[in-house]
């Protein structure tokens, strides 16, 4: 069964909220899906070192950090009737988050104990 999204709240300073059809809801942080981007570079596909980034941790690290640019969303389009691409402020534009992706990454509780669950009896 496909992912389908009733209703999505874009935000370009803060995230993404998405209403599931299946009732479901989930809001993904600036930062969480940027760290989650779903293109070959960033996941190391077809054999190359992935290029993930690491806005989660820089969030989490000391208050007295030097100065980084603030990460926001230039523009989100729609791809086809299945996923969104976003145009990052660091410049990185070529993930396509499809709406299948995004429900395997919902951070909310109850999915992650879900996955945890499952990688558990792996």
């Amino acid at each position: 069964m496909a992912a389908e999204p009733e209703h999505i709240a874009i935000s370009k300073s803060k995230g993404i909220k998405i209403d599931w059809q299946d009732g479901h809801h989930s809001e993904y942080s600036l930062a969480y899906l940027r760290d989650e981007c779903p293109c070959a570079s960033c996941t190391g596909a077809h054999g190359t070192t992935p290029q993930k980034s690491s806005y989660s941790a820089a969030q989490e690290a000391s208050p007295f950090k030097m100065y980084t640019p603030t990460l926001r969303m230039r523009d989100v389009e729609q791809v086809g009737s299945y996923a969104i691409r976003i145009d990052w402020s660091d410049g990185h534009n070529t993930g396509i988050y499809s709406f299948d992706h995004l429900r395997n990454i919902c951070p909310c509780e109850e999915c992650k104990a879900r996955v945890e669950d499952y990688q558990a009896t792996r």
